[in-house]
């Protein structure tokens, strides 16, 4: 079972540099995501204006969950991202909401993190929404609690391998930043945390990892 870790927001071990840049509570609207529900929800001042029907990331490469901000609006970067694209400030890669040539992924989790929409539906929120709106993307930093997060290793990017990161550093074995990537320092980190715990020195977050991390019970 998932440890409650995130309470939808990315954790900040006490050890950790800050995931994220602190979100202030500014502006008129803002943007919520669930992705379990593949929903997008706009508010204005706390009150519901607006909700869309959306895909998400699927189980190998999730819609990062936290608190971001838009901070890059453009047009046309192709047709697999539709007419507009409202970009994120994730650490670890681009994320963003965009459009789609593929509107039969709506209601799916069938992205590669991003978030899709119909293009109607993206044009209408690009016109609505200003630079620097808060967006909130729900969930728990680890997957869906039904299922066991995925294994990590080298190249993998995402909160999952921040919070890796985090407990690795608070324990002593991790040096570098946190920031979601999952280098070869974290790699050599996580091998000395297996060998002193028993595990097979693979550089590979398993189930037995996580559990010997702590954040599986």
């Amino acid at each position: 079972m998932l440890l409650n870790i995130s309470g939808g927001l990315l954790p900040r071990p006490a050890h950790a540099e800050p995931s994220l840049p602190i979100v202030k509570e500014e502006g008129l609207l803002s943007i919520e995501v669930y992705p379990l529900r593949h929903q997008l929800i706009v508010r204005r001042q706390g009150q519901v204006i607006k909700q869309y029907r959306v895909a998400v990331g699927n189980p190998a490469t999730p819609t990062p969950i936290g608190e971001y901000q838009i901070v890059y609006k453009g047009k046309d970067w192709g047709p697999s991202f539709g007419p507009r694209w409202l970009g994120l400030n994730v650490p670890w890669g681009t994320y963003g909401i965009h459009g789609t040539n593929r509107p039969d992924s709506i209601g799916q989790h069938k992205s590669h993190g991003c978030i899709r929409m119909r293009n109607q539906d993206v044009i209408e929120l690009f016109e609505m929404i200003p630079l620097g709106t808060k967006v909130t993307i729900y969930g728990h930093v680890l997957g869906d609690s039904e299922q066991s997060p995925r294994d990590l290793a080298e190249g993998d990017v995402g909160g999952d391998v921040q919070l890796i990161q985090s407990r690795l550093k608070s324990a002593g074995y991790y040096t570098g930043l946190c920031n979601g990537k999952f280098g070869s320092g974290t790699t050599a980190a996580l091998r000395n945390f297996q060998r002193d715990h028993q595990l097979i020195p693979n550089g590979v977050v398993s189930t037995k990892v996580y559990e010997a991390l702590g954040l599986l019970e």
